[in-house]
């Protein structure tokens, strides 16, 4: 009988040096809660919006801070970040793109999309 105790727990973060795989991995994951997140923040607003003048110009004002501007910009690059990291995945699902020089430039691909979509978004925005 062994003992489970002295078994390491695979894979170990400590031995494995981080990989472009790994990190957008779980990226995807951290991307996927904050927009959880946003989503949420969201509906708060559309409440807000319901409950009349008074309620969404308190919420509004939350909103004028550069802290909120910062979380705007993060929430953006996670939109973009997520779907294209969703559609290299879709690829995958049909079987394309396995090999490891393709894996890693739909990476770069995504990570690179990312941030030029946001400062797209954000460049017409202004």
């Amino acid at each position: 009988m062994s003992n489970s105790r002295t078994r390491p727990i695979s894979p170990h973060l400590q031995v494995y040096r981080p990989q472009l795989t790994s990190v957008l991995s779980i990226m995807h994951r951290l991307t996927g809660l904050l927009l959880s997140g946003a989503s949420v923040v969201l509906s708060l607003w559309l409440v807000s919006l319901a409950l009349g003048e008074p309620t969404y110009t308190r919420f509004a004002g939350l909103w004028d801070s550069w802290a909120a501007t910062a979380l705007m910009v993060a929430v953006v690059f996670c939109v973009y970040f997520h779907l294209l990291n969703g559609v290299r995945h879709l690829a995958w699902d049909r079987g394309f793109g396995f090999d490891l020089a393709t894996v890693y430039v739909s990476g770069w691909t995504v990570v690179v999309g990312a941030f030029a979509l946001s400062a797209l978004t954000f460049a017409l925005l202004v």
